[in-house]
């Protein structure tokens, strides 16, 4: 894919997000919220390229906005996510109850809901990071599908969020019946389903069923060093 050319016109670059994808006129026309046939006349160029349109192409897919008027760069930069604090040395925990919890869980393993686990586990111990807000916890990721962002080993800040106000392009933890994940969500053309992805190319996205989501824990920071307890 990388040494592909990039395409000359912006409805060249449209063609080609929607070719990668996997989307028709009318399914990108069905994300959009736009009207199928006006949708036709930007892409056969009668009706112009807004700028309206390309805000909504880059919030809802997650598109490069330099990329698409310009081509500059590649079509999906790293997505607007969790912030990343990055300390010198590891983090010794402090006295109990005055930073933020940590737990010994692996938020990439099991199936029972954070929510259930946070009732009956105390946590290991607490840190005291500047900009973590008080009202998160701290869970451990393993695995690296999300690497290079957020590393096999590193810490999360969460806290749980309704499904109902998705922040397209967070990183969340989402629970399913069967497991936990940490993944990115996209809006799906399908507005009952959502598309969850890995920031490692080596993972293929995931389409699930909003009803099959019982919880999600918004990822607001990541804390990629050690800690200990």
């Amino acid at each position: 894919m990388d040494n592909q050319p990039i395409p000359v016109s912006i409805t060249d670059r449209l063609r080609h997000i929607m070719a990668l994808r996997h989307l028709s006129q009318r399914g990108l026309a069905r994300l959009l919220r736009l009207d199928p046939s006006n949708l036709s006349k930007v892409l056969t160029g009668k009706l112009p390229f807004t700028e309206g349109l390309i805000n909504r192409l880059v919030v809802d897919l997650g598109v490069s906005k330099p990329w698409l008027k310009d081509g500059v760069g590649v079509p999906f930069e790293k997505p607007v996510a969790a912030r990343e604090i990055e300390l010198a040395d590891a983090v010794e925990t402090c006295a109990p109850n005055r930073g933020t919890p940590v737990y010994d869980i692996d938020v990439t393993a099991g199936c029972r809901s954070l929510e259930s686990i946070f009732g009956e586990v105390r946590p290991v111990g607490f840190i005291e990071v500047p900009g973590l807000a008080r009202d998160v916890s701290l869970v451990q990721v393993r695995g690296d599908s999300m690497c290079p962002t957020i590393a096999n080993g590193g810490y999360v800040a969460v806290r749980p969020v309704s499904g109902k106000n998705l922040f397209w392009g967070q990183i969340y933890v989402v629970q399913l019946e069967e497991f936990r994940m940490v993944k990115y969500l996209r809006r799906h053309p399908d507005s009952d389903r959502v598309i969850l992805h890995s920031e490692n190319p080596a993972y293929d996205d995931m389409d699930v069923d909003r009803s099959d989501i019982m919880s999600l824990y918004l990822v607001e920071t990541i804390l990629n060093f050690d800690i200990r307890v």
